[in-house]
């Protein structure tokens, strides 16, 4: 049975259990007009029910999953011959791979598919077998569960403590996802980047100013040893990023200005979804208005000035990138804007200042945390985009301040360094992982650098 199936049966079941629970409370007190008699609503009892019926369930499938495969693939490899196994994990967990491909009907080595039919047909019947066992351990599990629950159920049961204990202990759950999925990410970066750093040292890293990680594979080749200077991508990122900043904030603060305190209900009913449509294009249609386009104009432009501007520079990029983050400061600062109570708006006019000089000295002020944290946002957006840098700035990794010139950032290259089949064993690769480790911290100090500002602010405002 698949276990698409499986899990419709264990929402039937559940569905069930919630009716009948529901139905046992209110017949335990003799009908509706009782139900005063009942320690909580009835809905709680059968939610009580749903959930000993649903979560017993759920951990068996979990648990099956988890260990079946393992189990069945430890049996069907047993079956092989010995030249096939070998003493090489790694060509084993090839042969996995292309045992499970053709037990799906997908393309495998041809030169191993007779040698390997044997194995898969082990392995579809011991697939099938463990789902029928499962559904079959399933039902058990499941009348166990609801029974205990409907054993419980009487009128001085206290369902709705113990639901909302689960729902609490749910909602931890689901926060505590969040955080552990952000420590396992630093922590893989970390040990990655360690990796990088017995290679490279840490100084070479953080002050080099050249970056050219070609590494070649015979010591003897021209350029056996790369170099990692980090300072020309970091310069390129922050060149870029202010440009889009100088660009985004000041239109989308006024654009939020403008729509909450001047605009018209119907002129805002149009205009605001109008500059959400920029967030939802994708970034490479942003990339193709960059290299097509605003590049062209901007060397033009440059040539009539005097002024020698690449095919591909920081400010075509800057430029269209600063567009395309106009959304997430104009619709954010708009949202705070308007969250700002009219109580300090009558106050301000009552003592004779103007719209403007509200907005200015009072509205903007209580509002600052709020379009910090958007224009954060912003600056995270920007310092992340990596399609539009390749397609209009380029690869090069120049050090400058004139964005007129070619430049790079640090995600451009950490695309550039994992592309193709990569082994995680030379600097190269392992550089990649450094340059990582450098961006979450750039981004952290940002982050701490808002929380400190809007600290300030708020308990001024507050």
């Amino acid at each position: 049975m698949q276990l698409s199936t499986l899990l419709l049966l264990l929402t039937a079941a559940s569905m069930a259990a919630f009716w009948l629970g529901r139905r046992k409370a209110v017949a335990a007190v003799g009908g509706t007009r009782a139900i005063r008699n009942l320690h909580s609503l009835p809905g709680y009892y059968g939610y009580y029910a749903a959930i000993w019926c649903a979560v017993p369930g759920l951990l068996l499938i979990g648990v099956w999953l988890a260990f079946s495969d393992s189990i069945i693939m430890a049996r069907v490899t047993s079956i092989l011959p010995p030249h096939l196994v070998g003493d090489s994990g790694g060509d084993l967990s090839l042969i996995v791979n292309d045992i499970k491909n053709m037990a799906a009907g997908q393309f495998a080595n041809p030169a191993r598919a007779v040698e390997l039919q044997p194995a898969v047909e082990l392995y579809r019947s011991l697939t099938v077998s463990s789902r029928w066992i499962l559904t079959v351990l399933l039902a058990p599990v499941l009348l166990a569960g609801f029974g205990y629950a409907w054993s419980r159920l009487t009128p001085a049961f206290r369902a709705r403590n113990r639901v909302e204990r689960v729902i609490k202990i749910l909602l931890i759950m689901a926060s505590s996802l969040a955080v552990f999925t952000t420590i396992g990410i630093l922590l893989s970066v970390v040990f990655e980047a360690f990796r990088f750093f017995q290679k490279v040292p840490v100084a070479d890293f953080l002050f080099g100013l050249t970056w050219s990680p070609q590494t070649a594979i015979r010591a003897d080749q021209v350029g056996s040893s790369g170099t990692f200077g980090a300072i020309p991508l970091l310069a390129g990122t922050l060149l870029i990023s202010g440009i889009a900043l100088l660009v985004a904030v000041p239109v989308g603060l006024m654009i939020a200005i403008y729509l909450a305190e001047y605009a018209t209900p119907r002129i805002r009913t149009w205009v605001k979804p109008i500059l959400e449509v920029l967030a939802g294009i994708p970034t490479v249609v942003y990339g193709y208005f960059a290299a097509l386009t605003v590049a062209p104009l901007l060397r033009g432009f440059g040539d009539s000035l005097g002024l020698s501007v690449s095919s591909e520079s920081a400010l075509g990029a800057g430029l269209v990138m600063g567009v395309m983050i106009i959304p997430f400061v104009s619709s954010l600062s708009d949202d705070v804007i308007n969250a700002v109570p009219q109580s300090l708006r009558d106050g301000s006019l009552g003592l004779g200042a103007t719209p403007s000089e509200t907005i200015k000295r009072v509205v903007l002020p209580a509002a600052l945390p709020g379009i910090v944290g958007g224009v954060l946002l912003a600056a995270s957006r920007a310092i992340g985009e990596t399609m539009i840098v390749v397609m209009a700035a380029g690869l090069s990794a120049n050090l400058t301040i004139n964005p007129l010139e070619a430049v790079t950032t640090v995600t451009v290259q950490i695309v550039t360094l994992l592309v193709g089949d990569q082994e995680f064993d030379s600097a190269k690769t392992l550089a990649a992982f450094a340059l990582g480790l450098m961006l979450f911290v750039v981004t952290l100090a940002l982050n701490v650098l808002a929380l400190a500002v809007v600290r300030k602010y708020r308990e001024q405002y507050e």
